[in-house]
């Protein structure tokens, strides 16, 4: 393995545990086993190495969902679309993240992506914009035609609790397997993945609240 990918490994390790702002470059480096100056030589800073570190995770993620949202689009018709087929399309490829990335870090990586969801940083802002703002409107569309009734300021606005049950999902990492006493098991993802659809299929169908 190079040097730069012990780094990043170290790195996605450390801040899935403890955060951003928990993770310092110099843990970073007891992790990876480097010094100092392969992280400035190869990041220069902080700020890159989380950029770098994300960046080889969401373009993915993002190139997936595309294709899962354009191949169910080609086989429907003019009509209102199936709401589960477009919500599978936008959680699986997160949800497994961790399983297409062949490391002891699989797990990691999905906290991870919940961190990013969860706690983001200024200049992270930048990440989203450049591989989610054409996924989004993407979805928004597709979502409005499955439940044409609902406006789209609210279409918007329930996708962002949907992102949000996904994120939590996500970094909370085995919680839920304690809470439950291991009858919920957030290891297997298909689990995850028709649960998480279940649950945001009823909120984007529920009524709207009178003002």
């Amino acid at each position: 393995m190079s040097t730069k990918d012990k780094i990043l490994d170290a790195a996605e390790r450390l801040f899935a545990r403890d955060g951003f702002d928990g993770t310092s470059l110099r843990t970073i480096t007891t992790e990876a086993d480097v010094n100092l100056a392969a992280v400035n030589y190869h990041f220069k800073s902080k700020e890159s190495l989380i950029l770098e570190l994300f960046a080889r995770h969401l373009k993915p993620v993002a190139e997936q969902r595309k294709a899962l949202l354009d191949e169910y689009l080609a086989g429907a018709d003019d009509g209102p679309l199936e709401l589960e087929p477009i919500l599978t399309a936008f959680f699986r490829p997160v949800l497994q993240t961790g399983s297409r990335h062949l490391s002891e870090n699989g797990m990691a990586v999905k906290c991870l992506m919940g961190r990013l969801y969860t706690s983001p940083q200024e200049f992270t802002s930048k990440l989203f914009d450049e591989n989610f703002r054409e996924t989004v409107k993407a979805f928004h569309s597709a979502i409005a035609r499955a439940i044409p009734q609902l406006p789209a300021e609210v279409v918007m606005w329930r996708m962002h609790f949907m992102i949000g049950s996904m994120a939590h999902t996500l970094a909370a990492g085995t919680l839920l397997d304690l809470l439950s006493g291991g009858e919920c098991d957030t290891q297997d993802m298909t689990q995850v993945e028709r649960q998480l659809v279940a649950f945001a299929a009823a909120g984007l169908r529920a009524e709207v609240p009178k003002a």
